[in-house]
């Protein structure tokens, strides 16, 4: 791997060597853990939206493993507005052994990866959340082994979270499926190249309106918030379409009996997702969100070639 920007541009045998190696790492550190892989390495981490998860996870990794992680806040670097991004991504590869960027639009990643000599990750943008991806891949397998064909479905907005999931989903061979309103759908391009790797692996995908429907018999439950970061103008008229899509204890009963529920946080309790779920014995969340430790640094120490 030379970047690591969006989960259809890696083989299913990349992915799951990954996911594999998280595993490995995740034991490895509750042993006792981690050797200094990422001695004398930075990761410059920069970032256009608040962050909780991404930033300490990256930050954490990095420590861990040896090396160090620099924060670069929108308010220092300005990215395309005070200097160009190519400019930006010059100079930092100068200064560190690889670029995590959290950004708003797909295309500033994209245009880090274009001129930076190391490696760039794509820590979340507009079009899609590759890391998050594999921290959920690893918490459902943690749960349901490498099984193919499970029912994977996601109910709510058909965001960049969504995207990612129906990627891996694909790439791995499980079921997915999308109960969004109408008018709220993923783009028209990643459902046309899942289609495509769903072919080769075998998965199927479905596009709902019901959220009901969706869940019947599902393994995995997943919703993420109804207004994203940068549409909170939309604030008003999301919050008037979107409770019916609301995960909630009715909508868990309609899943199969050991479904698992999943949230990438941060959660609007109570809006897309309740209490009772969010904290009941189907939820998943904080393993998944502390998955993102162990599977960020499965994709660092292959960026970084030292495993």
């Amino acid at each position: 791997m030379r970047h690591f920007l969006d989960i259809s541009d890696h083989s299913s045998e990349e992915l799951q060597d990954l996911l594999d190696f998280a595993v490995r790492l995740k034991k490895e550190h509750f042993a006792g853990g981690n050797p200094p892989l990422f001695k004398g390495r930075v990761l410059g981490m920069i970032f256009q939206k608040a962050s909780l998860r991404t930033r300490v996870s990256f930050d954490m990794a990095m420590r861990h493993m040896g090396g160090d992680a620099l924060y670069l806040s929108p308010n220092e670097i300005g990215l395309g507005k005070r200097e160009s991004i190519a400019d930006v991504s010059r100079v930092l590869s100068g200064y560190v052994q690889a670029v995590m960027a959290r950004v708003f639009e797909h295309a500033h990643v994209l245009e880090l990866a274009k001129w930076s000599s190391v490696p760039v990750i794509n820590g979340l943008s507009d079009f899609s959340h590759p890391c998050q991806a594999m921290a959920d891949a690893q918490t459902i397998q943690e749960k349901f082994g490498k099984a193919k064909g499970l029912s994977v479905v996601y109910v709510g907005d058909g965001n960049n979270v969504a995207v990612s999931l129906m990627q891996i989903s694909a790439k791995l061979g499980w079921n997915f499926t999308i109960a969004n309103p109408e008018g709220y759908d993923m783009p028209a391009g990643s459902v046309e190249q899942a289609k495509k790797t769903a072919a080769g692996s075998g998965s199927k995908l479905a596009f709902l309106t019901d959220p009901r429907a969706a869940v019947k018999g599902a393994h995995v439950i997943y919703t993420d918030t109804w207004t994203s970061m940068g549409q909170e103008e939309e604030t008003a008229k999301r919050e008037a379409v979107f409770p019916p899509y609301q995960v909630n204890a009715q909508l868990v009963s309609e899943a199969d009996k050991d479904v698992i529920v999943m949230h990438c946080l941060p959660a609007h309790r109570n809006h897309e997702l309740t209490d009772e779920v969010a904290d009941g014995p189907h939820s998943v969340i904080f393993p998944q969100a502390h998955n993102r430790l162990h599977a960020q640094k499965a994709i660092l120490a292959r960026l970084f070639g030292v495993a």
